[in-house]
């Protein structure tokens, strides 16, 4: 590593590295220490170990400095790990009176929901969907990938923009583009936009009536989709498409997370909550307005939804500057309670309806005057 100070040039190795902290899902976590990960996979999925850890770096073999530790942060549970206690002590709902709702998307979606008098815990199983996997042409946030999209509700032209490149779709020659495929953002703005613009109905399917010239049936499969970017604007030769199984693969995901909220806030005894704080690489960049549209969460008031950035590297990086945020996160893992979402004798009835977009039965008043009024009632 080389640091810049008042014209010089500091030069840092692995040596100078004393001390560090870690934080990872409870898999990852069992990995690095040489735990046997196999029960955490089974029920009631428990962890080898809750509690924190400082271990010798070079007992885990990283090559830091021979007499530097590894501080460890604790686990939850068997899928609400290190890296959740890590966005709590960043965060620190248990200092406020407000209710939040923290939710850190990822392939499992991990949420907490809570204030200073009590917090609960959960994970659900929102799929790597969201985050570009098991889509036709879903990838990893990289040059190329798109990360907005726009429907025209009139005409269902699309304009959209790509990572690397600054200037939209209709500022831009197509062959400028080099558009290889769609990342997570994206994903978000898609189903919204696709609903928005009355290319699916609120169940998910394609809506047979419209007339652009961008759905068709695919050839060799005979399954409706969807044309996002023409295969002159792709540097893949090859149209890129969204089909009715990746709308149904996005459903999936969005409506795990929304019935882990859901079910939290029936838990606790709320109709609603004061703030959503999204957390992750993935919340830095989700459009809040798309995610509520596409029913990612309760409704809420747009302004109190917040995008939190990296919390569990935030709350990793405090515990490695304070020794005290490392008890605190101790106490704060054996304080939140962790709630099994499929035992509930009405989850599969709740993640149904969750399915649908924004969602088959509740309201989103603050929907109104953001989506049109026939696609935002219609039955």
């Amino acid at each position: 590593m080389v640091l810049k100070e008042k014209g010089k040039y500091l030069l840092l190795n692995p040596n100078d590295i004393v001390d560090m902290t870690l934080v990872g899902n409870t898999a990852m976590h069992h990995i690095l220490l040489g735990l046997d990960p196999e029960f955490v996979g089974l029920a009631p999925f428990p962890p080898v170990i809750h509690r924190s850890l400082d271990l010798r770096a070079r007992d885990l073999g990283i090559t830091i400095n021979d007499s530097a530790y590894v501080h460890i942060l604790p686990n939850e549970a068997g899928f609400v790990g290190a890296d959740n206690v890590g966005v709590l002590i960043a965060e620190e709902p248990y200092k406020h009176d407000e209710m939040q709702l923290l939710i850190d998307i990822g392939t499992n979606g991990e949420l907490v929901l809570g204030n200073n008098k009590k917090m609960i815990s959960c994970s659900c199983a929102t799929g790597p969907a969201l985050e570009g996997a098991q889509l036709s042409y879903g990838m990893r946030a990289a040059p190329g990938a798109i990360e907005r999209i726009k429907i025209d509700p009139d005409t269902h032209e699309v304009d959209y923009k790509v990572i690397g490149r600054d200037a939209w779709r209709s500022f831009s020659k197509p062959e400028e583009m080099k558009t290889k495929g769609i990342c997570g953002s994206g994903i978000l703005d898609v189903l919204a936009e696709l609903y928005m613009s009355g290319v699916i109905v609120k169940s998910g399917r394609f809506n047979k009536k419209q007339k652009s010239d961008r759905y068709r049936k695919n050839p060799e499969t005979n399954q409706p989709e969807f044309v996002i970017a023409w295969a002159n604007e792709t540097s893949i030769g090859k149209d890129v498409v969204i089909t009715q199984k990746d709308v149904r693969q996005i459903q999936l995901g969005k409506g795990a997370l929304y019935t882990g909220c859901k079910l939290m806030m029936r838990r606790m005894g709320l109709e609603k909550v004061d703030v959503i704080k999204i957390a992750g690489a993935f919340g830095t960049h989700v459009d809040k307005t798309k995610a509520l549209i596409m029913g990612l969460f309760p409704d809420c008031d747009l302004d109190r939804v917040l995008a939190v950035g990296n919390a569990a590297g935030d709350g990793a990086r405090a515990a490695l500057l304070n020794r005290e945020k490392r008890a605190e996160a101790n106490w704060v893992s054996r304080n939140v309670e962790y709630i099994e979402l499929t035992v509930e004798d009405d989850f599969q009835q709740q993640f149904m309806e969750a399915m649908q977009v924004p969602h088959m039965k509740d309201e989103f008043p603050h929907l109104e005057g953001i989506v049109p009024p026939d696609v935002l009632h219609q039955k």
